[in-house]
């Protein structure tokens, strides 16, 4: 008996193993084949049927692309958008978390069910609100409004206050006895135990920003102020779609978001060995 459960475990531990990387694969290929094309020649890319490597590697297609279009300045406004609102969506997000975490006050569970329900409103719904709010501000054309927009989430306060939570309460009050005040529990205590959540809210954050394209094609139209997929927009429009150039640009696209995600994948790892600690 003990053989033939050994002998299923077995079993089922193989085929567990063949579904992830068969997934892992499929989950990767489209990642593969635009890193092939983006060093591919024209006449590579559209034969039949398709060839996976390249005649000849043609790794000036970065080059031409760079050159094609203002790259450089389209990734620091992305840089700069995207940094600028993963940072302040922690800083407001874990306060207003803190609060709904700890702070007693009148209506605190109903005005936390009502923030939480801005979550179900569609974006589409409040764009046309929030530009008009924005055009009155004129920052039509600018950095401003695609920064401002972004700084607080009900996603990010919901999701910080819920690590909170599980924080022990006994921490705060051992700083509250040495004289701590709430800003100084906040910023000494709460804050780097949750570097886990922190981490999580971080990279969905940026990923998102750095990702965006409906509401900075809403929002900007000087060539100067374009982020890398408004520029990659463009570049296909004016090239008329050279599939070579623009994915060597996609290529660099997601160089930032990979880098991000490993460099946080260990506080990832760090939060699931905490949480098998917590009582």
């Amino acid at each position: 008996m003990i053989k033939k459960n050994k002998i299923y475990e077995g079993i089922s531990s193989i085929l567990i193993h063949v579904v992830m990387y068969a997934l892992a694969i499929a989950t990767i290929m489209p990642f593969v084949w635009m890193l092939l094309t983006s060093v591919k020649d024209m006449s590579d890319i559209f034969v039949y049927p398709p060839k996976w490597l390249p005649t000849n590697f043609r790794f000036r297609n970065y080059v031409d692309a760079f050159e094609a279009a203002p790259f450089g300045r389209f990734y620091l406004n992305s840089f700069l958008v995207s940094a600028t609102v993963t940072i302040g969506q922690l800083i407001t997000c874990s306060m207003a978390a803190y609060a709904f975490a700890r702070l007693k006050f009148r209506g605190r569970d109903l005005l936390f069910y009502i923030f939480l329900g801005t979550m179900m409103i569609p974006a589409n719904v409040t764009m046309i609100p929030t530009y008009m709010v924005l055009s009155w501000l004129g920052w039509i054309d600018s950095l401003n409004s695609l920064i401002v927009p972004g700084l607080a989430s009900a996603f990010g306060t919901f999701l910080l206050r819920q690590f909170f939570m599980t924080i022990p309460r006994e921490l705060e009050e051992a700083a509250f006895i040495d004289g701590a005040s709430r800003i100084q529990v906040l910023v000494k205590v709460i804050i780097p135990l949750a570097k886990p959540a922190l981490a999580t809210l971080a990279i969905f954050t940026f990923m998102g920003v750095f990702n965006d394209f409906i509401w900075a094609l809403i929002c900007i139209n000087s060539e100067e102020l374009k982020t890398v997929q408004l520029g990659l927009a463009t570049f296909r429009d004016k090239y008329l779609t050279q599939w070579d150039l623009l994915m060597a640009g996609s290529v660099t696209a997601t160089l930032p978001i990979l880098i991000v995600f490993f460099i946080a994948q260990k506080y990832f790892i760090q939060g699931i060995t905490l949480s098998g600690m917590k009582e």
